[in-house]
């Protein structure tokens, strides 16, 4: 076997893969280098022993993983040179097919070494009516494309954050084609030859670019981010998000790998065909029937992995046994002994992982005690209430007359719950079934609520995994005063008014609490309305340190980015919700449209998931539904809504009457189980002087949803999102950029708003490709929007040429030289657009 020093499968995707490898991965990074390979266990022994007497002692001297890191690739890559030299070895041709199409992109297109090149196609580019054929090159910030045919050349720039719309089209003539839209044109390509494998690639490289627009991170971060992001990396990270989403993971979790395999479910007797994924921290499994079977199981909660004896009934089985004595069993693993291995070190991982925090936490506390005595705020003190039970046990009001009946139903769903752990497992490591659903669409108990939101959202996970956490932020954020508490502050006494938990100092206190530490955790969302009034139903069910995981949980992964000051989730949600309506109710979508409807409804039925919208007893199934299923629940029952009223809402005159006839039907979705007594709700008083609205049962409203628009799959609302996002942040972005503009100059040219444009981008082009001065130097964010970009001689003199009709003679440089010091009233060698 040769040893290697080239990143695996990066440089080609079709490379050949040696059966035995010695694979090195730095710990913050999802690459692998491979460092040596052989077509015998024996040979890569060899390089094994190899290794271990003459690199991996060395490796101790170092003090930190970068070293490390330079050193084995330096190692390794001379090692290949020498060998190569002596045996005149050339390296792989598709290898050095590739070197040779960086070079090519860097030359042909002027970018800079910075600039890394992630894959290339060959494919043909339309320009009229005319194909060009050629290769389109996908970089980390560009799209470009090149093409040279019978002395014309073609050459085409696109940079991803400037792309509006990306999509597959097919026509009569090429079945597959890709279109990018910008703000300003389309552009067609086709006769790839693998369009899924470049589509796939186009769509993660645009998302990269929205997600940097959207977290308004600084341009050198994003340059030393794009070092570490190649095609397998990219690759890596979708499929770790998808895992993650699929089991409702921490964002930090990471796939390794996965298999197929079959699991043995007690509750039925059979062995069920599926995928094992294993992780950093997590066994998971899910059946290839959707929804027959999944399961999640936490290696914190792991005590026994073995393997089990083969058999003709059983090949290659494996045991895992938990700390809660549940015992399951997998088999038909391909590759059993490799995997036991894996997970066998994870387990020592997060063994050692537990132990370190115990010890890290245990000597924070003794060292604050020892300093400041006891702590100001503790989960444990008698005198904080919510840390030990949710507000609903403290204010369940019943009424006598209806006390019966309703409890009987509600002790029989109880029932119904612990006869399903009894036989399906109880806790994280339950094994959740189609049953396990249909158990939560007819309604969660109330005294299980919280314990089965916790389960369900993944959140028992962040907080098993991080003790003490809360009471820290708590701790720090005690007497902090910004703008995000003063905007808590503001809107502490509207969460649930009408609710007795919140007419009273403590659940006010701890609504505030909750708020203020989440505000701290994440200062990129700080508080955003409509986070008060689903924090306070949060904590009416859940423990205080609980609802604030829930919250978490809900902000980032369950609703991305709905919480931010531009609510940009909800926004492109808003788009997905409107394509949907299309769909499924073309009669109703251009009447909507016409009245401005769906913008409106999708913001408060979405931000608030109907706790706003409907009565309380009934809003609270539509959040046990929606800790299940996730946002599909809140797509279906939107449109269920919209389709029980096609025919007020056809005649509608005006977007104020159709909001009337949706407030009224939402306010009639009454919930006859529950043991609570009416709360009043803002709609009621819309239908004082109406006849009222016929009532609506919340179960039937969702089974309804369910048979009517259950076909909407989670992966669909993932495509749709990334098609909505793309025209979501780049309207945002015109906005943000128009309104400044505005604001900062009462009256400005019809051009001027262009030239600023130009001016922006050549700002940001001169922070990447670099320049005679320093990127921080001209950037700084403190100071107004119209003063905070600046740009040297250099990039002037660009911007003269393209601004002035002058600018193309023989003197136009000293002409460019005086209008800069002319125009540079601070002389410090750098202009803002202010001064321009």
């Amino acid at each position: 076997g040769l040893l290697v020093g080239t990143l695996d499968v990066v440089l080609d995707s079709s490379a050949r893969m040696a059966p035995y490898r010695i694979l090195y991965q730095a710990p913050d990074s999802l690459v692998y280098w491979t460092i040596a390979c052989g077509c015998s266990r024996k040979e890569i022994t060899e390089h094994w022993e190899w290794l271990e007497q003459n690199l991996l002692q060395t490796l101790s001297i170092f003090e930190n993983e970068n070293d490390i890191n330079t050193f084995v690739r330096g190692k390794i890559q001379g090692i290949i040179a020498e060998y190569n030299k002596i045996n005149g070895i050339k390296e792989d041709d598709d290898t050095e097919k590739f070197k040779e199409a960086i070079v090519k992109f860097h030359k042909l297109f002027g970018m800079p070494e910075e600039e890394k090149l992630v894959n290339y196609y060959s494919c043909s580019y339309w320009k009229g009516k005319v194909p060009r054929q050629g290769w389109v090159y996908l970089s980390i910030n560009h799209l470009c494309f090149y093409s040279f045919l019978m002395g014309r050349e073609a050459k085409l720039v696109i940079r991803w954050v400037d792309i509006t719309q990306l999509e597959k089209n097919a026509t009569l003539l090429f079945p597959d084609m890709i279109k990018v839209s910008t703000r300003s044109s389309e552009h067609f390509f086709s006769v790839f030859l693998n369009i899924s494998e470049t589509f796939k690639l186009m769509e993660q490289l645009a998302n990269i670019a929205m997600r940097q627009l959207l977290d308004n991170e600084g341009f050198e971060q994003d340059r030393r981010k794009s070092l570490c992001v190649f095609f397998r990396d990219l690759d890596a990270r979708a499929k770790s998000e998808r895992y993650r989403a699929l089991f409702r993971l921490p964002k930090d979790e990471k796939l390794d790998g996965h298999t197929d395999c079959t699991l043995w479910t007690p509750f039925n007797k059979m062995h069920i065909l599926g995928q094992m994924f294993v992780s950093t921290n997590y066994i998971c499994f899910t059946s290839k029937e959707e929804n027959l079977c999944s399961l999640i199981i936490p290696l914190r909660e792991v005590t026994i992995v073995e393997k089990a004896d083969s058999s003709s009934v059983l090949p290659s089985p494996l045991s895992i046994s938990t700390k809660n004595r549940m015992t399951f069993l997998f088999a038909n693993l391909k590759d059993r002994d490799f995997l036991v291995q894996r997970i066998s070190d994870f387990l020592q991982q997060t063994s050692s992982k537990i132990y370190l925090d115990k010890n890290i936490s245990g000597s924070y506390i003794s060292s604050d005690d020892e300093s400041e005595g006891e702590r100001q705020f503790n989960l444990n003190d008698n005198g904080i209430p919510t840390a030990t039970q949710a507000l609903m046990t403290m204010y369940r009001r019943r009424s006598p007359e209806e006390f019966n009946p309703k409890l009987a139903k509600e002790f029989l769903k109880e029932q119904a719950w612990k006869i399903h752990f009894a036989e399906y497992g109880q806790g994280v490591c339950m094994y959740r079934t189609e049953k396990t659903r249909d158990l939560v669409l007819k309604g969660i108990p109330e005294s299980m609520r919280g314990e089965l939101w916790l389960l369900f959202s993944g959140a028992i996970n962040e907080m098993a995994t991080h003790p003490g956490y809360y009471e820290d932020l708590v701790e720090k954020s005690m007497g902090k005063y910004n703008l995000a508490t003063e905007e808590i502050e503001r809107d502490l006494h509207r969460s649930l008014p009408e609710h007795p938990a919140f007419q009273n100092e403590m659940g006010i206190a701890a609504l505030r609490r909750v708020l203020t530490a989440y505000a701290f955790r994440n200062p990129n969302i700080g508080y955003c309305q409509a986070m008060n009034i689903v924090t306070s139903v949060l904590l009416l069910y859940a423990k205080e340190e609980e609802a604030f995981w829930l919250l978490v949980a809900l902000c980032e992964r369950m609703l991305p980015d709905y919480y931010n000051t531009r609510v940009v989730g909800a926004l492109v949600d808003q788009g997905v919700f409107e394509e949907l309506a299309h769909d499924y109710i073309p009669q109703l979508y251009d009447c909507m449209q016409d009245l401005g409807v769906i913008s409106t409804i999708s913001l408060s039925w979405f931000l608030t998931l109907f706790l706003s919208v409907m009565p309380f007893e009934s809003a609270v199934v539509v959040v046990d539904c929606f800790f299940c299923e996730g946002i599909k629940v809140i797509f279906q029952l939107a449109l269920a809504v919209l389709e029980a009223n096609v025919d007020k809402l056809l005649n509608c005159k005006d977007d104020g009457e159709a909001m009337t006839v949706l407030g009224r039907y939402l306010d009639s979705v009454t919930n006859k189980d529950s043991t609570l007594p009416p709360i009043p709700h803002l709609h009621s008083l819309l239908s004082d002087d109406v006849e009222p609205y016929p009532e609506v049962d919340i179960f039937r409203l969702i089974r309804s949803s369910y048979e009517k628009f259950g076909s909407i799959r989670a992966d669909l609302i993932e495509q749709m999102r990334f098609k909505q996002r793309l025209k979501v942040i780049q309207t945002l972005e015109d906005t943000t950029k128009r309104n400044v503009v505005s604001t900062e100059i009462m009256f400005f040219a019809n051009d001027e708003f262009s030239q600023f444009l130009k001016f922006n981008a050549e700002h940001l082009t001169s922070c990447y490709w670099g320049g005679n001065s320093n990127a921080t130097e001209r950037h700084d964010p403190s100071l107004p929007y119209l003063e905070q970009y600046r740009i040297d001689f250099e990039q002037f003199k660009g911007m003269f040429a393209l601004l002035f009709p002058w600018a193309c003679g023989t003197h136009s440089d000293v002409l460019a030289a005086r209008l800069f010091r002319l125009l540079d009233e601070n002389g410090d060698l750098l202009i803002n657009f202010r001064e321009f």
